[in-house]
């Protein structure tokens, strides 16, 4: 793919980014629900670590500055840039490969947990910790749950959104 498509396909997944992260969301002060893992992962699926770790901190910055929630705080940051390479590494699916079914949901759910606890249960418990000044273990409890249901859900959705959109990118996007 040149790389013209591939700035014009980020910068749709960006604004479609921002939207699901900073409208169409749920948020209380220890948890946010939204559907923003949507556009990550199909980067991550279709342009690999490189291009999701650049859409996540650009949606990241980009939101905190126009539509801010709160101070802004680098932590959250470096946790999208995180979950974004964890999915880029692990999703990507490169140009002369393709995964069956059964490999692909395999690598979703790994991705997927990995992301789950390492940024959304780990690194944003402890920022989330740092800026409201509540102790992590209190977190982390409250938290837990609501990540470990989260799981599945995002597996199940990316893996008919990828089987729906697969043959529309194969054909218009991916095709010089």
């Amino acid at each position: 793919m040149r790389k013209n498509k591939k700035i014009i396909l980020t910068a749709i997944l960006l604004a479609m980014l921002i939207v699901l992260s900073r409208f169409l969301s749920i948020k209380t002060p220890i948890l946010k629900i939204s559907f923003s893992f949507v556009p990550t992962m199909l980067c991550a699926i279709w342009l690999g670590p490189k291009w999701t770790i650049l859409l996540n901190v650009l949606g990241d910055i980009i939101g905190a500055t126009l539509f801010p929630t709160g101070p802004y705080f680098i932590g959250y940051t470096i946790s999208t840039a995180v979950a974004a390479f964890i999915y880029g590494i692990i999703l990507y699916k490169k140009e002369d490969k393709e995964y069956t079914n059964k490999e692909f949901i395999l690598r979703l759910i790994i991705a997927t947990t990995l992301v789950t606890v390492i940024v959304n249960m780990g690194l944003n418990t402890l920022w989330t910790s740092i800026t409201t000044k509540k102790a992590f273990i209190v977190l982390f409890g409250t938290r837990t749950i609501a990540q470990l249901i989260m799981i599945p859900i995002h597996v199940i959705v990316i893996f008919f959104l990828d089987k729906v959109l697969r043959k529309p990118f194969n054909k218009y996007i991916k095709e010089e």
